[in-house]
């Protein structure tokens, strides 16, 4: 799929965090070029002002999923959630690229200082959420971290149709597994597997977990399979940043990932999710910002609603550039 000159330059006139992905996947610059841009993520711009906010103890806003005093704050009655605790920021630093040296001992001061909202457990043994056990695995194996707990949990708390269900877990009695949660679960564990090789004990049941999750995800990425409804409200929506929700968007970016990972051709169950991205490409192959989740945050990363967004452009045109190089 070719891009509009001016709208590549458009995307490469951007925060280093996301000029070294454009650079790499969409203007087939050299590695000694992103390479280059990605280390100033660190130094400069979203990523060097993300961590300067990082707390003495190793997290951000005092805690580890939600900033500390959350529940006891008129804060919590606000819409959404915050997006700006030791987790989602972490998420947003792994995201971008930033250097894992250059948290230093943040892995430590976690395992020592940072403990779970709903369990009080340490922090890199995960909780009983399935969202939040993904993310930490993915930033453990970034950071370097003991989460060889996590590698067993996930095998061990699939459902029998393949995926996760953060609910089930939470006592609500549920059978099924819900794409929301075991997208993030499938992500967290691919993140986990391109990081460590996935050669270490358990990550042969991880593999297969993954493997019954994406399963499970092709064949419900748009509609319940017994009725035919919709399977989640704005799964169309493309919106950055991502969060922790089922969009086209969002799956086909895991998808992409995970085919690329594998070795493997992309599974022809993606085409209408693709086509309902493609159907959104502006004449100047921009895309707009569809939605924004609501929610405290650090500072703003994308644009308004209804804008063109160069974080929503970049990951559909990549998308679409690895659908259709196999077409």
């Amino acid at each position: 799929m070719a891009i509009d000159p001016g709208t590549l330059d458009w995307l490469l006139d951007s925060d280093p965090a996301l000029r070294w992905q454009v650079e790499r996947d969409l203007a087939a610059e050299s590695p000694e070029v992103w390479q280059a841009t990605r280390a100033r993520v660190a130094t400069e711009g979203f990523g060097a002002r993300l961590l300067a906010l990082q707390d003495a103890d190793g997290q951000w806003a005092g805690g580890s999923y939600f900033p500390a005093g959350y529940f006891d704050s008129p804060e919590k009655d606000e819409p959404g959630q915050p997006w700006n605790a030791t987790t989602w920021s972490l998420n947003s630093l792994r995201e971008w690229g930033m250097p894992a040296e250059a948290l230093g001992d943040t892995a430590a001061k976690l395992a020592l200082n940072s403990r779970w909202d709903y369990n009080d457990g340490p922090y890199w043994e995960g909780e009983v959420d399935v969202c939040i056990n993904a993310f930490t695995l993915g930033n453990g194996a970034w950071l370097g971290a003991d989460v060889s707990t996590l590698v067993t949990w996930f095998p061990e708390h699939r459902m029998s149709d393949g995926g996760w269900n953060c609910e089930a877990e939470e006592g609500s009695g549920s059978t099924r597994s819900s794409v929301n949660s075991t997208l993030n679960a499938v992500r967290g564990i691919l993140d986990y597997e391109r990081r460590t090789g996935g050669s270490g004990a358990g990550d042969t049941s991880l593999r297969e977990a993954r493997a019954t999750g994406e399963e499970y995800l092709l064949s419900r990425l748009l509609r319940k399979v017994s009725t035919g409804e919709e399977v989640v409200r704005g799964v169309r929506a493309l919106a950055y940043p991502f969060r922790h929700h089922h969009t086209v968007l969002r799956s086909a970016d895991h998808f992409r990932r995970a085919s690329l990972h594998d070795g493997t051709a992309p599974d022809a169950r993606l085409e209408e999710t693709i086509e309902i991205i493609r159907a959104r490409r502006q004449p100047d192959s921009t895309f707009l910002q569809d939605y924004r989740y609501p929610g405290r945050m650090w500072f703003e990363v994308d644009v308004p609603e209804g804008e063109p967004s160069k974080w929503v452009t970049f990951y559909a045109t990549r998308v679409l550039d690895w659908w259709d190089a196999t077409r």
